[in-house]
């Protein structure tokens, strides 16, 4: 019976001070509010031992990820598994297991030098109602560590310091490469916006698969290495540590390739941009900061994907606009344009700025099939360091194909395919075409060397006929060129004739012209 007292009192007790919460928040002054906050904080702190840090997900502009949150998020994932009770999985690549980290609202302890302490994963949500299209970007996750206030120098001098190591270590050994794309500026709204969506990166393509000379991919394998190890020669000469790769030559010659090579080789992310649906200058530049270190930025087919040859040149004549408002194909590249106000200054900057300073260990690689068309000071040195001419397939290139093809290092069929690339022109894409087996035979690698020989000598053909014909039209248009001008010159001569019999019938010089014609 005084149990039930006891709790029939507890009961009355709660259900008063809830009440008078109530009413507080309702009648009481809400600029008084901080300051109560303020001075209750302080009275509890007098009997209570515990201090508290809180590692927000967002640094406090709200831009990009807070680093300590995402080392300290790395940290408890590997070390919470098997002490907490509510987790996370999520599936890492080219794993046959689930990777687990705390759920929201999960606390585990851990211990650092014989000291206990928590850490407790949060969320909150935004404490005004109002409708969202973004309900879940206006969420704010954070971490909380708790800890003895005896301990305050150990914490804070020590082990935060090891707990952010250590994660940053332990995000090294899990990393699993990504390729980036840059979301429409629309989409970057809310608390955690995302600029950059992307895929995990798992292009197959090596420096040793690359249909190209040895050489050549020698000296872009060292250009490489030596700039990895570089941070302290480009600290001390005043740069920041980019380097600039411009990769040029007729479509279907490995320049995708080529770049997947360079992030497996290196270990880097990609973030391929697309320039079409960058706004102005400005979302530029917050790509920019967006991008981590050791990454690849790629702009890839820049001549087409602005108009930014010609802002040095001289506009068009006007009979050439004229004819350009009938074509749907140029109004849909002027409208292009009009929608993307990003200049040739603002993508400058974007490589060679003081902007372009705000990471490093990157890469920035532009792609183009025709080189002459981009403005000198786009692809100058310092901003593209190292021009890479990608060609045609030559004999090298085809040894390399045929070996990651149809594994063979050699075969009677050789020569005829060395002298017959050496006599056309075709690309290592259509020669890896070719060199693909399309059914099953006995002897695959003799059927697909014979559809390549076939193909290259169709295409010398084409060359030939295309040739023959351009040569037939040339000579066609003189021959009618010389027609037309004979035609004048009798013309003009009947008409001298006729002027000088007019003049003996007469007697009368008729009068000239300014523009030389007689009357």
């Amino acid at each position: 019976m005084a149990m039930s007292e006891m709790f029939t009192q507890l009961g009355s007790v709660a259900a008063g001070i809830v009440f008078l919460w109530a009413m507080f928040q309702q009648y009481f002054p809400y600029e008084l509010g901080p300051h109560i906050q303020k001075y209750s904080q302080k009275l509890v702190s007098f009997v209570n031992p515990y201090i508290k840090i809180t590692i927000q997900e967002y640094s406090a502009d709200r831009w990009r990820r807070n680093e300590a949150y995402v080392a300290i998020e790395d940290y408890l994932s590997s070390n919470s598994s098997s002490r907490a009770r509510r987790l996370k999985a999520d599936m890492i690549k080219d794993s046959q297991s689930v990777a687990l980290s705390m759920d929201d609202h999960e606390e585990v302890t851990d211990e650092f030098q014989g000291v206990k302490l928590w850490w407790e994963a949060r969320k909150s949500y935004p404490t005004t109602q109002s409708f969202s299209f973004y309900p879940a970007s206006d969420e704010k996750r954070y971490y909380r560590l708790t800890f003895h206030k005896r301990n305050r120098d150990l914490i804070v001098g020590t082990y935060l310091n090891h707990v952010i190591k250590e994660g940053k270590a332990i995000a090294v050994r899990k990393r699993q490469r990504k390729l980036f794309t840059n979301n429409p500026s629309q989409n970057w709204n809310g608390y955690r916006r995302s600029v950059w969506s992307h895929v995990p990166f798992e292009h197959p393509a090596t420096f040793e698969t690359l249909a190209m000379e040895s050489k050549k991919k020698e000296e872009i394998v060292t250009d490489l290495t030596i700039f990895r190890t570089r941070k302290q020669y480009y600290s001390k000469i005043g740069k920041a540590w980019k380097r600039g790769y411009l990769l040029h030559g007729p479509p279907g010659t490995g320049k995708s390739s080529m770049i997947a090579a360079m992030a497996n080789l290196l270990n880097y992310d990609i973030y391929d941009v697309e320039l079409t649906s960058v706004k102005d200058n400005t979302e530029l530049r917050k790509l920019l900061i967006e991008t981590t270190s050791k990454s690849i930025i790629v702009i890839e087919d820049i001549d087409c994907s602005l108009d930014l040859t010609g802002q040095r040149k001289k506009k068009e004549k006007e009979e050439e606009k004229e004819e350009s408002k009938d074509d749907p194909l140029m109004k849909g590249k002027e409208n292009e344009s009009k929608e993307s106000k990003v200049t040739l200054s603002g993508l400058l900057n974007f490589i060679d700025g003081l902007w372009s300073a705000c990471g490093e260990e990157r890469l920035i690689v532009f792609t183009t099939n025709h080189v002459e068309k981009l403005d000198p000071a786009l692809i100058r040195r310092g901003r593209m360091d190292k021009h890479i001419e990608l060609s045609y397939c030559c004999f090298e290139a085809f040894k390399v194909l045929a070996k990651n093809y149809l594994d063979i290092d050699s075969h009677n069929l050789f020569p005829s395919i060395k002298r017959l690339l050496g006599e056309t022109n075709m690309t290592p894409a259509d020669v890896a075409e070719n060199l693909m087996p399309k059914s099953i035979t006995d002897d695959p690698e003799t059927a697909c060397l014979e559809d390549l020989i076939q193909a290259i000598e169709t295409a010398k053909e084409e060359v030939r006929v295309k040739a023959e014909k351009e040569a037939k039209e040339k000579e066609e248009e003189k021959e009618r060129l010389k027609k037309e001008k004979e035609a004048k010159e009798k013309e003009e001569a009947e008409e001298k004739e006729k002027t000088e019999e007019k003049v003996i019938e007469t007697g009368v010089v008729p009068a000239v012209k300014e523009n030389g014609v007689v009357s």
